[in-house]
């Protein structure tokens, strides 16, 4: 592992909530995916298949911020155990009622309560930037770090969902995924001294973190962006089948990851000066153009290049993104404000796999991708609207320190001078 990656890792506890963070984040790729396969094959309407994966999105967007506030206020263990189980049930239902092949409506119900996932990738940010908070060098390596992991899931999860429904059974990918819920989140949360230290007053009183400007430009942006990413999947998965090779439309989407996770190494080991917010303008832009080639592709092995280079801006984006997220809103709500991008994907990716679903089932799979280009370009509107606001400086950001790990000595920096963060 580079020098750069080396050195975030020195402070105890590190590696032991990285990897826990790794299996609780696998979801985050099997679950839609898992939901649109498993549907698809058991019922062969995309529609229904994309409407699913939908509300999952819809309903992570109107939970994921709430369990992420009382998550600051009152501590990663106290609020993630409880909302797992209660996901877990969900997707218990989901499965089961699916394989005996219940009314819609059930399947929609039990949908909306698998939303209470926790959104894990905005929990372990939180513990590196309890534990980096005075170095920004290491914190942006950090935060390069986890989008490589996102990536990893990216390049797996669907790999294991897909593959694992067309080749055992369909319900296979969702059910692993809510193993890898389970076994991450609870081991996650069993670490105690990594945990960030709850803030009740300072994450309360001054409302949602989403009152910051800055933070609503994001938000908007990323909402456009996701759809760019949900329409994708259902598209990528209707294209793989219609060519007579569903299977290996994980394999194409694994491209697609694999193009940000190299691009997310990289863009780690760098340390870049100048505006931010220029770099992210400049990514969304990249992200947009990159959805052109895929209008033009008339195979799988082309689509997987397109979308390998379609990959390759994601990642760095990513990234800025979090930078600018902890510039933008107050720290004791940093997990909330990380977790309101998330927020926004995940609304994005309900309007783009719907869309993609329907356009899909009307007109056929190669003009689905149509729908990841008109989310680009609405992304890129969007960004540019709102770029002003993302380059002024944010009053919020005097406010409290990023909260220490709970254990101290733990919360600790590599630099002598970075060391004794008040809490």
């Amino acid at each position: 592992m580079p020098s750069p990656y080396r050195e975030i890792f020195t402070a105890p506890g590190t590696k032991e909530f990285s990897i826990a963070g790794l299996l609780g984040r696998m979801p985050l790729s099997m679950t839609g995916i898992g939901i649109v396969t498993m549907v698809s094959q058991l019922t062969g309407r995309y529609g229904l298949a994309g409407a699913l994966s939908a509300t999952l999105a819809l309903s992570a967007a109107v939970l994921g911020p709430q369990i992420s506030r009382m998550v600051d206020r009152h501590g990663q263990r106290r609020v993630m155990r409880p909302a797992t189980c209660v996901a877990l049930l969900a997707a218990a239902g989901l499965l089961i009622s699916a394989q005996q092949g219940w009314p819609d409506w059930l399947l929609f119900v039990f949908t909306a309560f698998l939303g209470c996932v926790p959104s894990v990738g905005s929990m372990v940010r939180a513990r590196w930037a309890a534990i980096h908070a005075g170095s920004p060098r290491k914190l942006h390596t950090a935060y390069s770090f986890e989008s490589v992991v996102d990536e990893v899931c990216f390049i797996f999860g669907p790999i294991l969902s897909i593959g694992l429904s067309t080749a055992w059974f369909p319900e296979a990918g969702p059910l692993l995924a809510a193993c890898f819920l389970a076994v991450g989140v609870f081991w996650l949360t069993a670490q105690r001294a990594t945990e960030p230290a709850p803030h009740p007053r300072e994450g309360g009183s001054g409302g949602s973190a989403l009152s910051s400007r800055g933070l609503r430009v994001l938000v908007a942006t990323f909402t456009a962006t996701g759809a760019i990413f949900g329409s994708v999947d259902v598209v990528t998965v209707a294209f793989a089948e219609a060519q007579g090779h569903k299977s290996a439309a994980s394999l194409v989407l694994a491209a697609y990851a694999l193009g940000s996770c190299l691009a997310g190494v990289v863009f780690g080991l760098l340390h870049l000066k100048g505006d931010p917010a220029r770099r992210w303008l400049v990514g969304v832009c990249a992200m947009t153009v990159s959805m052109i080639p895929l209008q033009l592709v008339g195979n799988l092995p082309l689509l997987a290049v397109a979308l390998f280079v379609a990959g390759l801006s994601i990642a760095p984006t990513m990234v800025t993104t979090m930078a600018l997220v902890e510039q933008h809103v107050p720290r004791a709500q940093l997990t909330e404000g990380m977790t309101w991008t998330s927020t926004g994907l995940a609304v994005g990716v309900a309007l783009g796999s719907s869309a993609a679903g329907a356009v899909v089932d009307a007109s056929g799979a190669v003009a689905g991708y149509a729908v990841s280009g008109a989310a680009g370009v609405l992304a890129v509107a969007v960004a540019f609207l709102g770029y002003r606001r993302l380059r002024r400086p944010a009053p919020q950001r005097h406010g409290p320190s990023v909260p220490q790990a709970r254990g101290g000595s733990h919360a600790y920096d590599g630099d002598d001078h970075n060391k004794g963060c008040v809490a």
